[in-house]
């Protein structure tokens, strides 16, 4: 069979069938900078060389997430200036094709594969880890390893492209109801909700759990809704809009707050008494908001965390007694203030949560795949507007929810 050498987005080789080359959407050093001019449409050289644990996946769409406006900047670290030297996947090709969410077909598999087989229909979650690393070796939870990576972050070969290389156990089942469009836009934020909402015994939602989600309406924040309701517990969304509260409600959350009509965020100056009795009736009032849309004076059992530096004060304040603030991000800063007093005398705990394994994903996945969880699809680009979809998330001017593009699906 002849191959061509390369196919034009939405033309579909032989199934099974590699050409040489693909194109892609690529991040180069010289470029770094606003995602509308970091990302460049290239041609170049399909990665058909595979790792015995490691499958080639005919890329049909893929999911836009922050990560990749973080690799546009170059900051806060260049991504591919440590590839070649890395211990565990080593990469000299110079270049970084993002994408850390990915619908499609298995197009190719390696030697030891035996999940998945040439032509299923795959989600693709972003969690890759090597089996040569020590605490993979010893079974502990993979995370915990060095070699734990962000596919499509912390690797060159993400899901903009015809074609992705990824680990075998990253592939799980595409639900049947979702478009690809859909079914690219949720393995990200939902997988690193579930972690946060079940991943830490014994800080697990569970039902009747009253749980305050920060950022409700965003793509992390509606996955996190849903999940606590798939639980039975109760979520209380935090957003800037009305209208945006209005869209958790639709999802299950019992009410909402608009931070907007509060004014103590930040730090609160513990020297300064007057200045430190101001934040703490604004955040008294918070809180009683939090009483009012539950019916009752149940303070959280979880906060759910990523705006960070603004918000984390009053995530821990408001948190109940053994209760648990879990953060993933650090949107609004990183220099978080946490009260030690309310941590020890209450017993709360401040736990750091990233993304999730490959069990929890394939739990999240489940859900999905019940119908329990939606993924919140909002926008889907045309695989030359990926720079523009990434511009929009740095700008913050993108629409609730998640958005994805199309590689070469048509829908």
């Amino acid at each position: 069979m002849t191959t061509k050498t390369l196919y034009v987005l939405g033309e579909t080789p032989p199934t099974g069938v590699v050409p040489p080359k693909m194109i892609a959407q690529v991040i180069r050093q010289e470029r770094y900078g606003n995602p509308t001019t970091a990302f460049k449409i290239e041609e170049v050289d399909t990665p058909n060389e595979l790792r015995p644990d490691e499958v080639l996946v005919w890329v049909m769409a893929a999911g836009v997430n922050y990560n990749n406006v973080w690799a546009s900047l170059g900051k806060p670290v260049d991504v591919i200036a440590p590839r070649p030297r890395d211990k565990y996947f080593p990469d000299p090709s110079g270049f970084h094709i993002g994408g850390s969410d990915a619908s499609g077909i298995v197009w190719k598999v390696g030697s030891a594969v035996n999940n998945v087989k040439v032509g299923d229909e795959v989600v693709l979650h972003c969690g890759q880890w090597s089996r040569e690393d020590p605490v993979v070796k010893a079974g502990k939870d993979p995370m915990f390893g060095q070699s734990f990576r962000i596919w499509g972050y912390e690797t060159s070969w993400g899901s903009f492209a015809q074609f992705t290389k990824a680990q075998a156990q990253q592939c799980l089942p595409k639900p049947k109801h979702l478009s690809w469009a859909s079914s690219a836009a949720y393995m990200l934020v939902g997988a690193t909700a579930y972690r946060m909402l079940r991943g830490w015994p014994p800080n697990q939602v569970q039902k009747g759990d009253v749980v305050l989600v920060w950022g409700g309406s965003g793509g992390l924040g509606t996955q996190a809704i849903q999940i606590a309701k798939s639980f039975g517990a109760i979520p209380v969304a935090v957003v800037s809009k009305d209208d945006a509260g209005e869209y958790c409600k639709s999802l299950g959350a019992k009410g909402f707050i608009n931070r907007k009509e509060f004014e103590h965020w930040g730090r609160p100056d513990l020297r300064n008494q007057d200045s430190y009795n101001a934040w703490l009736a604004d955040a008294k009032r918070f809180g009683g908001r939090i009483w009012e849309i539950v019916g009752d004076r149940i303070n959280p059992q979880l906060v759910f965390e990523h705006p960070g530096e603004d918000t984390i004060p009053t995530s821990i304040f408001v948190c109940d007694r053994g209760g648990m603030v879990v953060v993933c991000a650090g949107t609004t800063g990183y220099a978080a203030q946490a009260d030690l007093r309310y941590l020890w005398m209450h017993q709360k705990r401040l736990q750091g949560s990233h993304f999730a394994n490959d069990v929890q994903s394939a739990e999240y996945n489940e859900l999905v795949l019940r119908k329990e969880v939606d993924p919140c699809h909002s926008e889907t680009f045309a695989f030359e507007d990926i720079p523009k979809a990434h511009q929009l998330m740095y700008e913050n001017k993108h629409k609730p929810g998640n958005m994805s593009c199309l590689v070469n699906a048509k829908e």
